[in-house]
């Protein structure tokens, strides 16, 4: 019996309590169960894993004092309090306290008398309640008595129904005298439910307990015939499929000396052998098959074995071990396949080409493996698609996403029922080719489990200098993969391991543009939603004004999928006035566009969020792409303290303490009166307190956001701002910076603050953000501050001088 919850990290922490005050004379520890219900004279286990369960019970058995076991009304409450508890229960010895191996800490409680909860106390790290406790009535009357000799006989009725019951529990049942112990005994055995058992154990009067239980066990007596006829029954047939079983062995004996039968098989036999011949196997590989072909030969067709060798036969033969004819492959046509299934993405492009041209040239070398990194909807799977279509090869998906069993990537051994090859031997025979393309699918998303690591699987499937040895558990001989072309994708870098990510090249794949969303959706998406939704080519035409409406105002994202989701609702909704024939021809501008996707999602809100001091306009790099962060800050009357909201992680709030001390060193500099300071708490919030944020690059806009507060001048509101800073005022560089740009880009801002040191990054930045944006390179805060406040100071409009000003978003 148990608690039904792990053992808790705090398990000693009620062995250190040893200053708790007394005890009143008439409270007790109380223990909650979920359940579970103690009857007075039983002998149960309890498994205590709640901290505050542990510490009563070590408590208990350190001041040598009986417990109450009591059962809380939801056993789903992981924390009961009083309202969550029966009023009634068992006071209970502690036989004795036991810490197994494994944490958890066991109980074995023998049931002493009822209790009834007064009320509960407060002031102990555990459960105490003032009890009264329920003496067990000693009344003897002729109604009693017989009710107790009925009771006892259905009792013993019901043992010897039982299977397998110890013969102890007879003598218990026959020595008892006390009806009331024979009622609880009764029940405690009894297989009913955890609430039967508590309103036997809150019934107090003899004739109403003996009543409740002689009706529980004679539903139970009826039960168990029942269980006990069908139990007759079930071996009866067992018995039938023993003769059939017994009786198909004789036979088959008997055809066989007969020679009949054995045709058949023979025919199979051959035919196996002829595929092995053919399959093309290593040397290796075609003696294990030829020896697994012999004890086939060997075995009986009625044997359970048979049909797994059979099968494992099966995947041998069936698995392409001959590589097949080098494709030529064209470079011009390559860059062709490339364009038409991608706008934009050059320098992927790029290293593409170049990654097939070095296939070409040496066919059995060692390419390196490409892993696509980047946000949702940017077209990393298409890409390993093209890659294949230029390649001229098959292409096999493996999705590893919430893969958390090793046996998914090496397979199952064939001693379990229904073992298979791993997802990459399953892949390579779907592929029916050796030198397939095979992508791997969210290889960001694997996890490891109780059934091991399927990441560290991963390490000999993508390291050239072991996969032309790889071997599944299941086929137990090696297998090629050196030929096969892997090219993983991610959502992000950070959850791949170490050195399943040393093994692949990080190509990385950032957001579009606007503009390159506007080519995309013309080029693409629009076509293909026209033929989702049974749209014929010039029923409906979208403006390209409609498609920036849609891009700009209705999707917020780095890739396109919710675009196309969008396109895709406009052109349901014409499909409806064309199927209706109330329209032939449909042209969807900007003003047709609130019909079908209702009024605009989004806006831009950067000029009326930054038009007060304290408030900075921030860049953030999320897995899903890049977006604009809020820093907002106020001052209200206090001592000095430093208050951060927003759901701020450890890095994060580090950044803020940090730019408040930079502030605080530069107050004379940046004109600000370092009194304001210790008459002032200064709160920085972060909206959006829902979502969680961390990272360091907010350093710079925290510091901008406290100067902006100090010195009651606004920021710039056409201005963004990236970078980490140092104590010494230094501004560090920052990843993200491509990503971070475009949402500055996307959000309508003109200007970007970036770390000098992230020069390197320009480059990466595409041309029209570039030509659109003015940019500002940092290498301390003070260039910070002369390039992004502004002059005018904006003077309190209800405080004195003293009173600090609040900064409103």
């Amino acid at each position: 019996m148990s608690e039904g919850t792990s053992p808790s990290g705090d398990a000693n922490k009620g062995r250190q309590e040893n200053h708790l005050p007394p005890l009143p004379a008439d409270a007790m520890i109380i223990v909650p169960v979920r359940n579970f219900v103690l009857f007075p004279g039983m002998v149960m286990p309890v498994t205590v894993g709640r901290s505050k369960s542990i510490a009563a019970a070590q408590q208990a058995v350190r001041e040598q004092r009986p417990v109450g076991i009591l059962k809380q009304r939801d056993p789903d409450v992981a924390d009961p309090t009083a309202i969550d508890m029966h009023r009634m229960g068992t006071v209970a010895n502690v036989v004795r306290y036991i810490t197994g191996q494994d944490g958890a800490n066991h109980l074995i409680c023998q049931g002493e008398q009822r209790f009834q909860v007064l009320e509960f106390l407060s002031g102990w790290p555990f459960m105490v309640a003032r009890v009264l406790r329920i003496p067990e009535p000693t009344t003897r009357t002729p109604e009693i008595e017989a009710r107790f000799l009925h009771l006892r006989g259905q009792a013993l009725e019901s043992v010897e129904l039982l299977p397998q019951a110890p013969q102890e529990l007879v003598g218990a049942i026959q020595g008892i005298e006390n009806p009331g112990a024979l009622a609880d005994l009764a029940v405690s055995y009894m297989d009913v439910k955890p609430e039967e058992k508590q309103e036997i154990l809150e019934t107090v009067d003899i004739t109403a307990r003996m009543e409740k239980v002689s009706r529980l066990l004679a539903q139970r007596i009826e039960v168990l015939k029942l269980s006990a006829e069908i139990g007759k029954q079930t071996r009866a047939s067992l018995d039938e499929r023993q003769r059939e079983v017994l009786l198909r062995e004789q036979m088959a004996a008997i055809q066989k000396q007969l020679g009949e039968g054995e045709e058949g098989k023979a025919e199979e036999l051959a035919e196996l052998e002829k595929k092995i011949t053919d399959a093309g196997m290593p040397k290796d590989v075609e003696d294990q098959a030829r020896k697994e072909l012999r004890r086939l030969q060997r075995m009986p067709e009625a044997q359970g074995e048979y049909g797994m060798v059979r099968t494992y036969l099966d995947w041998l033969i069936e698995l392409p071990w001959k590589l097949p004819e080098e494709q030529t492959i064209d470079i011009a046509e390559a860059r062709r396949i490339l364009d038409a299934d991608h706008y934009g993405l050059d320098k992927i492009k790029r290293r593409i080409v170049e990654f097939l041209a070095v296939r070409k040239l040496a066919p059995a070398g060692k390419a390196p493996i490409l892993c696509f990194v980047g946000p949702p909807g940017v077209g990393k799977t298409s890409l390993g698609q093209s890659i294949a279509r230029a390649m001229n090869r098959k292409f096999v998906r493996v999705s590893l996403g919430g893969v958390h069993d090793e046996a998914e990537i090496r397979g199952h051994r064939r001693t379990y029922i229904g073992a298979l090859p791993g997802n990459i031997i399953q892949g390579i025979k779907k592929a029916g080719s050796r030198n397939c393309v095979m992508m791997l699918d969210e290889i960001d998303k694997l996890g490891a489990g109780i059934h091991g690591d399927p990441s560290a699987a991963m390490l000999e499937v993508l390291d050239p200098e072991q996969n032309n040895t790889f071997r599944d558990n299941y086929l137990g001989v090696p297998f090629d993969l050196s030929r096969v072309v892997f090219i993983a994708t991610a959502n992000m870098l950070d959850t791949i391991p170490g050195p399943l990510r040393d093994r692949m090249e990080i190509i990385s794949l950032s957001g579009y543009t606007e503009q390159e969303k506007l080519q995309i959706a013309s080029r693409y998406l629009v076509k293909r939603q026209m033929d989702a939704n049974g749209v014929k080519e010039g029923q409906v035409e979208i403006t390209e004004s409609a498609l920036r409406e849609i891009i700009h105002a209705y999707t917020r994202e780095a890739g396109v999928r919710n675009l196309e989701r969008e396109i895709g609702k406009v052109l349901r909704n014409a499909a409806v006035r064309i199927a209706e024939g109330s329209a032939e021809n449909i042209r969807v501008d900007v003003g047709d566009l609130a019909a079908s996707l209702g009024q605009r999602r989004f806006e831009s809100e950067v000029a009326m969020r930054t038009s007060v001091p304290g408030v900075a306009t921030g860049l953030a790099w999320t897995p899903v792409g890049g977006d604009i962060l809020f820093i907002e800050a106020t001052r209200v009357h206090g001592s000095g303290r430093l208050i951060l909201t927003g759901q701020l992680g450890d890095v994060m709030k580090e950044s803020a303490q940090a730019a408040l001390s930079i502030v605080k060193n530069r107050a004379v500099l940046l004109g600000i009166d370092p009194d304001r300071f210790e008459k002032s708490d200064i709160h920085v919030h972060v909206p959006a307190g829902a979502i969680p944020k961390d990272g360091p690059s907010a350093g710079v806009a925290m510091f901008m956001a406290l100067t902006s507060l100090m010195t009651d001048r606004t920021i710039r509101s056409d201005t963004a701002m990236t970078g980490e800073i140092s104590l010494r005022g230094l501004v560090l560089p920052v990843g993200g910076i491509k990503e971070k740009v475009i949402a500055a880009h996307a959000a309508g801002l003109k200007r970007v603050m970036l770390p000098a040191r992230n020069k390197r990054d320009f480059d990466d930045i595409p041309e029209e953000v570039r030509r659109d944006l003015a940019f500002v390179w940092l290498e301390r805060v003070e260039e910070a501050v002369a390039a992004a406040l502004e002059d005018k100071v904006v003077s309190p409009a209800s405080a004195p001088d003293d009173t600090p000003t609040e900064a409103l978003a």
